[in-house]
């Protein structure tokens, strides 16, 4: 398995210094940038765009993780590559040919990911998966940051581990929503290998603090396995 990344969520960060948030979480420790973008029709959110990808994009040389939660897809992709995401992923459900749009970001020169809504099915998996990088699974249903995790999420990710150590191949296996300290320990243990947390860490006195706890506790839980 691969080793544990820390993604913390920008949707949980203060907008009014977003550059600084992105410097400093990174300096405390974590390893990618999970970039949120909601568009007020796929799900009832309205977030950040292309132009602030850009704007953070020379703050850090760390991975931007981008979660496309609109519909259509294919439109923003090339946007968001220009604007220095490093992987882009989106819901199977808000692309009209799902291989298309996976193609189209490769094209960009990004890495693609695929996401899953806790009730998503995971047949999509059985015709792509050769064209993946990334296998995103929501723990909450998408559209708002604070939720609370679902636990039947932990099936779905120990069902999408075994799919990928079936197909050989590097996909990172990440996890978004309501993942803190005091559940990133199982969240691991069911296979996943990278975690987003926006107001666990965010809404933290000390950014530091936490993501070491997250890495004590994954690190805890692959000892244990």
């Amino acid at each position: 398995m691969n080793p544990a990344r820390i993604a913390p969520s920008l949707l949980s960060a203060d907008f009014s210094r977003l550059g600084e948030e992105v410097r400093n979480v990174i300096d405390a420790g974590a390893d990618i940038i999970h970039f949120d973008v909601m568009d007020n029709h796929y799900v009832p959110n309205l977030t950040i765009g292309p132009m602030v990808c850009s704007a953070i994009r020379p703050h850090t040389k760390a991975l931007i993780d981008v979660h496309l939660m609109v519909k259509p897809v294919d439109r923003i992709i090339p946007d968001f590559a220009k604007a220095g995401a490093n992987i882009i992923s989106f819901h199977p459900e808000a692309s009209e040919h799902i291989d298309r749009s996976l193609a189209l970001i490769r094209d960009n020169g990004c890495k693609a990911g695929l996401v899953f809504n806790p009730g998503t099915p995971l047949h999509y998996l059985d015709h792509v998966i050769d064209r993946l990088d990334l296998i995103l699974m929501m723990s909450v249903n998408p559209g708002f940051g604070g939720q609370s995790f679902i636990p039947e999420t932990l099936n779905k990710i120990s069902s999408v581990r075994k799919r990928i150590d079936l197909s050989g191949r590097d996909i990172w296996l990440e996890v978004d929503g309501g993942v803190k300290v005091d559940n990133i320990g199982e969240i691991a243990r069911a296979g996943a290998d990278t975690f987003v947390a926006g107001s666990a860490i965010f809404g933290a006195a000390s950014y530091s603090e936490v993501i070491s706890a997250m890495r004590k506790e994954i690190q805890q839980a692959s000892e244990a396995m």
